[in-house]
């Protein structure tokens, strides 16, 4: 009863948290002709409901794909036929086919939240809980509720799908892969992630570890016996999983053509963020390009086509010692610090990156809060501060503000963060240890890190307050936004060189791998 009743009163927290934050404002209210992300959701649900599925993705006149267009997998557009049905018996004017472009009431509002708010509570949140139950460090009752805790209340997840608004399924569906494949049951583990990556296309920032994980596993297994067995079911499932997923679509060769196109519109460019910006400012994104861009403006002087060439060739490079070590060593550790740095070098080189898309990096440094809680609530502290130019055009300041304390005060209270900078800690014995006598300075590394930490949490205030409060330049209009973005970008490029040597460096792998052979 204790173990449930200390999770029920987190469960309570964090949703209230949740409901606390989407009662303010939203993406785009008020703000035509566009409106913002909570009109795309609303008008995903008009066309899916009123048209018939092969027009879903095609330009038509009922159908103005320059207007919040599909641009997302099947499962995103069947979820929201769900909401529409569900809408359309309540009122239907929030999904009357051209009519509803626009539609904003406060009944509508509190339905559109509340499918945010169930998709949580019956995909993400339960995932999240019984993660925690599962892992070995957090065995006893309090230790578990408390790592759920911190999960739960990550502001960054908090103020974009309550915020800003956006569903958390797929995020929800990777997490319960995650845990699957935590208690080896590789199958549902395997369907799971085509859950997430058929709602949506980014959750291919995850994909390689997913695959490199159960490859390597089949590998040690001996390919010509049980791991043969094991490659065959996995791809199987995935085959079976995707043809589910597209049967609607398969109708013929254009349909499936059709919607590929609509979910990697290379024509875009490298920045997703801009587009529809005319002219285009500045970029505000925390990934090598946007920042780059300050100096060098790589949109005018390169092709998409090359663009696409040269992101691709770096995100590659950056993300393939990580690979190789998940594939030659597989082990469940491994694997999900391999999903956090490749999803880490995904969003810092890869084509077509979006400001939110740092969660998708953010929830995988969730999974592993309770093994360096000083990095991984530094990194969770960045990412959503990075996110502070979107949020604050959402009028979410005061959201943000309270969320971000909230979550640095329980991680604090719950990790004593500040008190584990050593070395070992921050798992970086097997790293220091191959540099001694060549770097002195590890005897004091705890300090420095510590000194380092309090330095970036002060940038980071200080900036959110500048921003908010201060009018910028005539002359340099973007001048805090596009500083967000830099300082990010620059903790981001270090967090990436730090967990590829955690990975690289890990000799708990090797120990660990034998299990599963």
């Amino acid at each position: 009863m204790e173990k449930w009743s200390l999770m029920t009163i987190t469960v309570l927290l964090a949703l209230t948290v949740r409901w606390t934050v989407s009662l303010g404002s939203y993406s785009g209210a008020g703000k035509p002709p566009m409106y913002g992300d909570y009109e795309a959701q609303r008008h995903w649900q008009e066309v899916t409901y009123n048209l018939p599925i092969r027009q879903w993705y095609f330009n038509t006149s009922d159908n103005d794909l320059l207007y919040w267009g599909l641009d997302y997998p099947p499962l995103t557009a069947y979820h929201s036929f769900v909401c529409a049905y569900i809408a359309k018996l309540i009122n239907p004017d929030w999904i009357a086919l051209h009519t509803s472009r626009g539609y904003e009431s406060q009944p509508h509002k509190l339905f559109m939240r509340t499918t945010v708010f169930v998709a949580d509570l019956l995909v993400y949140i339960p995932a999240v809980i019984l993660y925690c139950f599962s892992l070995k460090e957090t065995s006893t009752k309090k230790k578990a509720s408390i790592c759920a805790l911190c999960i739960l209340l990550y502001p960054g997840l908090i103020l974009i799908d309550h915020g800003h608004f956006q569903y958390p399924l797929s995020l929800g569906f990777a997490l319960w892969g995650v845990l699957y494949l935590s208690y080896d049951w590789d199958l549902l583990g395997s369907v799971a992630f085509c859950l997430a990556l058929n709602y949506k296309q980014m959750e291919l920032y995850h994909s390689l570890p997913f695959f490199c994980y159960l490859l390597g596993k089949c590998f040690k297994k001996g390919l010509k016996g049980k791991g043969l067995v094991l490659v065959t079911k996995i791809a199987g499932t995935v085959v079976v999983s995707f043809a589910v997923c597209w049967l609607p679509f398969c109708t013929d060769m254009e349909q499936i053509m059709q919607v590929l196109r609509r979910l990697f519109p290379i024509d875009r460019g490298l920045f997703e963020a801009c587009m529809f910006s005319s002219p285009p400012p500045l970029c505000k994104l925390a990934n090598i390009w946007c920042s780059l861009s300050v100096l060098i403006k790589i949109k005018n002087i390169v092709s998409p086509q090359t663009q696409l060439k040269l992101s691709f060739a770096v995100t590659f490079l950056s993300l393939l010692p990580t690979c190789i070590k998940l594939t030659v060593q597989p082990s469940l550790r491994g694997f999900k610090f391999a999903l956090v740095s490749c999803a880490l070098s995904f969003f810092l080189f890869s084509f077509q990156v979006h400001e939110k898309s740092i969660l998708l990096v953010s929830v995988p440094v969730c999974l592993i809060i309770n093994e360096i809680p000083f990095m991984a609530t530094w990194f969770l502290l960045v990412s959503t501060f990075s996110m502070l130019p979107l949020l604050l055009k959402d009028g979410l300041l005061l959201a943000y503000t309270v969320t971000t304390l909230a979550f640095l005060s329980a991680c604090l209270t719950s990790f004593s963060i500040l008190e584990k900078t050593s070395a070992e800690d921050l798992q970086l014995k097997p790293f220091s240890l191959s540099l001694k006598g060549y770097v002195s300075w590890f005897k004091s590394f705890p300090k420095i890190v510590r000194s380092l930490f309090l330095l970036s949490v002060t940038l980071m205030g200080v900036l959110s307050a500048m921003t908010a409060a201060v009018p910028p330049p005539q002359r340099l209009p973007d001048l805090f936004p596009v500083s967000v973005s830099v300082v990010s970008c620059l903790h981001f490029l270090l967090f990436l060189v730090y967990f590829n040597i955690v990975i690289l460096w890990d000799s708990k792998n090797s120990r660990s791998q034998k299990k599963i052979s």
